[in-house]
């Protein structure tokens, strides 16, 4: 134990590997971040201004996108400049503050992300299966307080996650990511992190798979009701009303399945960065329909 404790170091600095060590290869990703960065910013604030501006997309499917759209375009913030930086820097070290800060930023605005997608889910439940009473059900009290009660739980949830994990003593400085990243930062560790990772899982499994059972259950629903639908113009208008939202919860769900919930391999480190690296440049497919 003596021994142990002389080795361990609290590091002020990290070094972030990133994506690639070719120089071209990092030109090549500068070109394609900065293309799918510029793309998710101006998509987003396309979304937030359209809503806010036309007035026939005041309503909760629409209050949801929004806040949807602002969490996206923060969480695209709090990663995306420093990689651009980095990936035209010799150098790609960040400060022991800034990484926990990013660490705190990312896991709370990705959290929400995942309780809004089950509010999303949510509503269209209740508008594909209780049209008639839509406007008595999600009346703007309760849109807020869900939207509020995303936010809370998304920031908490990475507080506590936060907290243990840079509690521990580190005894290295390379970080194997392109970002500060929980399951990166916990690999520096000078002790056993056994109790870290089970924490990780759990949390994982609440802010992860809590929305998939709603989304899962919602769209039960949903689909049954549709199939009841006598016209196919209506199961069609029916289905376009859920299409894209559920094409966002599938790639969002499932990348962060297979990075956090998944079986851990030798190669687990590379798949990790490669598939958050897809997850995290995403741009909201989410198309806004104006209501007839």
């Amino acid at each position: 134990m003596g021994q142990e404790n002389k080795t361990q170091t609290w590091v002020r600095e990290f070094i972030l590997l990133g994506l690639s060590s070719d120089w071209k290869m990092q030109v090549f990703l500068f070109v394609l971040v900065l293309t799918m960065y510029l793309v998710t910013l101006v998509g987003n604030v396309l979304i937030l201004l359209l809503i806010r501006l036309d007035s026939r997309l005041h309503n909760p499917m629409y209050f949801f996108l929004s806040v949807l759209s602002f969490v996206d375009l923060c969480y695209s913030n709090s990663f995306a400049p420093q990689m651009l930086a980095h990936l035209l820097s010799a150098r790609k070290s960040i400060p022991l503050y800034s990484c926990v800060l990013q660490l705190y930023i990312s896991l709370a605005l990705g959290g929400s992300e995942f309780f809004l997608l089950g509010a999303m889910a949510y509503d269209r439940y209740v508008a594909v299966c209780h049209p008639l009473h839509y406007t008595v059900i999600m009346h703007g009290q309760l849109c807020l307080g869900l939207a509020a009660g995303c936010l809370v739980v998304g920031f908490a949830n990475s507080l506590m996650e936060t907290i243990i994990t840079f509690r521990l003593p580190l005894c290295h400085s390379v970080i194997n990511h392109f970002a500060c990243e929980t399951l990166a930062v916990l690999r520096l560790a000078c002790v056993d992190v056994f109790f870290n990772k089970v924490m990780v899982a759990i949390s994982g499994f609440l802010v992860i798979m809590l929305p998939c059972s709603l989304v899962l259950f919602s769209y039960v629903r949903v689909v049954a009701a549709i199939l009841n639908i006598r016209s196919a113009q209506g199961r069609s208008k029916a289905f376009g009303t859920c299409a894209s939202h559920l094409a966002v919860v599938c790639m969002c769900f499932g990348a962060t399945i297979f990075t956090y919930l998944g079986p851990r391999s030798a190669s687990s480190e590379q798949e990790e960065k490669m598939v958050l690296y897809s997850m995290c440049t995403y741009a909201e497919p989410l198309d806004l329909q104006l209501e007839e």
